[in-house]
């Protein structure tokens, strides 16, 4: 799909300054919204929104389908009526990193005791019932994932073992009579997951809803990959390369490279795609359907993989002996649009990228990444400049997965900055503002600036350190960061390069659905 020439912010939800011990979907997003649109900014990039596992990261989640519950605002459980205001009142940590602590212990049991409410007074109260019948219907429309998301959140939580691998081995396996204790025994507990889902869906869809009327879209994102430790592979164990004893037999990751000699062991089970491309890649279609109506945009995280993937023996501690094996590539992507339709996709084509998966994702008319950090250290690099830049690009100055500018400029090496001062002219103390205009004056359809950058942010605000395992997905924007006079400059930088477009206004689809979701509120 061809995007018009827009820009944006990258910003997780966690990340806004929200109270409860992490951003969420309440007033702070709105306001950030508002910001967007002063700054004449039509995207709005998230990371990925599912409920998070190990190590706290949105891209090893326990579902490849549901929301994160700890994003929910409770404020607007609050307005809703599902939890008084008082019991709310106490809930610290609007400053400061995320205290994934303090979500845990503090607001999830406010969370917990708000769905509780809901179920309780829900069929019985008038001011609830058009609430009460969007819920069963969404527990009717989304029950292919919803049911075994809340089985998975409920029984994880019973057990305490960490993953579904220890769990009793009847339901390890699914078998039909501990599926039925499970449900007679955790019936209340079940509810109260679908709850939080419905509310979690209630929250988005209405920020969406705002985000539209001010022509503002999200660019969310998919990891190829799904956690072992998911309700996504301890449902589906036939989907995924699992022993008899359902343990993985070869998992993911990526060959040694710059930023890892030993490679990184992802540790996700890979796919069964021959069983799945006997299915018509139902899973995929089913997952790339609930992504493009969650999102706008559908950014596809390590598009390589869908080309040849880099497979690791499960019992190796290091990905040095993995080998590439070869994915469906085009067969996929022409299934989901033979089932789906043009699809709104972006390609995260970082890393080692070779001639095949150029020409996967050009055959699939999805534009790829650049990222303006990597364009300096040598040669090879240049294709992150914007010279080399060809319209079906995402620019970047950083991303995710990147020291944000300030912090890579004062890590730079000589060569670094001799040539960025070459390429842009003296920048001074930073180089921040100078790369974003690099990259809103080149001809990529999109630019995307990390809020950090923004604000003009060292490295103690990164928000991951691939390979890495802790003290990540945690960065918080400050209290009331979002000045009109960073706003003006956003603006004024829009004007001069072009960019006040709605990237997806060409679509009639999108402007409909649009349509039909402002009606719906």
């Amino acid at each position: 799909m061809e995007f018009q020439r827009s820009s944006g912010i990258l910003l997780h939800i966690s990340s806004l300054a929200s109270y409860g011990g992490i951003g969420d979907m309440g007033p702070e997003a709105y306001k950030f919204l508002d910001f967007l649109h002063a700054g004449k900014q039509h995207i709005w990039q998230v990371l990925p929104l599912c409920p998070t596992g190990y190590g706290n990261s949105p891209y090893a989640g326990s579902s490849a389908f549901a929301g994160n519950p700890s994003l929910i605002s409770l404020e607007l459980l609050s307005d809703w009526g599902w939890i008084a205001g008082d019991r709310i009142a106490n809930l610290a940590g609007r400053n400061g990193n995320v205290n994934f602590e303090d979500v845990e212990n503090r607001k999830r049991p406010l969370l917990y005791e708000a769905a509780k409410n809901f179920l309780e007074l829900g069929p019985k109260e008038e001011r609830f019932q058009s609430q009460w019948q969007r819920f069963t219907a969404f527990c009717t429309q989304e029950a292919s994932w919803l049911n075994d998301y809340a089985y998975y959140a409920v029984l994880r939580r019973e057990f305490k073992t960490g993953a579904w691998t220890a769990w009793p081995e009847p339901l390890r396996r699914r078998e039909p009579a501990a599926m039925e204790q499970a449900a007679a025994q955790y019936g209340n507990e079940l509810a109260v997951e679908q709850a939080l889902q419905f509310a979690f869906e209630e929250q988005w869809t209405s920020l969406r809803s705002a985000a539209a009327k001010q022509k503002i879209r999200f660019l969310g994102d998919i990891a190829i990959f799904v956690s072992m430790d998911s309700a996504d592979v301890w449902a589906n164990p036939g989907l995924f390369q699992l022993d008899e004893d359902l343990n993985p037999i070869r998992v993911a990751g990526v060959p040694p490279d710059y930023f890892s000699p030993t490679g990184q062991r992802w540790g996700n089970p890979l796919y069964r795609w021959d069983v799945l491309a006997e299915t018509g890649y139902g899973w995929w279609v089913q997952r790339i359907r609930r992504s493009c109506n969650q999102y706008d945009i559908v950014r596809l995280d390590h598009f390589r993989g869908f080309e040849a993937y880099w497979s690791i023996p499960a019992n190796e501690e290091t990905a040095i002996n993995g080998e590439w094996i070869k994915a469906p590539g085009a067969d996929l992507f022409d299934r989901l649009e033979h089932v789906l339709g043009p699809l709104p996709l972006v390609a995260e084509d970082l890393g080692l990228i070779t001639p095949e998966v150029d020409a996967l994702r050009i055959n699939c008319s999805m534009p790829g990444m650049r990222v303006l950090q990597f364009g300096f250290s040598s040669v090879e690099a240049h294709n992150h400049l914007p010279h080399r830049f060809v319209p079906a690009t995402v620019s970047y100055t950083g991303t995710h997965d990147n020291d944000t500018t300030l912090g890579w400029w004062q890590h730079a090496t000589d060569v670094e900055r001799a040539a960025l001062e070459t390429y842009l002219g003296p920048v001074a103390m930073t180089p921040v503002w100078a790369l974003m205009r690099a990259s809103s004056t080149s001809v990529a359809e999109l630019a995307i600036v990390p809020a950090q950058d923004l604000l003009a942010l060292g490295s103690e605000a990164r928000m991951n350190t691939p390979a890495i395992a802790s003290g990540n997905w945690s960065w918080r924007a400050p209290e009331d960061c979002w000045t009109e006079d960073i706003s003006r400059g956003l603006a004024d930088l829009v004007d001069v390069s072009d960019r006040d477009n709605d990237p997806l206004k060409s679509s009639a689809t999108t402007r409909g659905q649009d349509k039909a979701m402002i009606q719906s509120l």
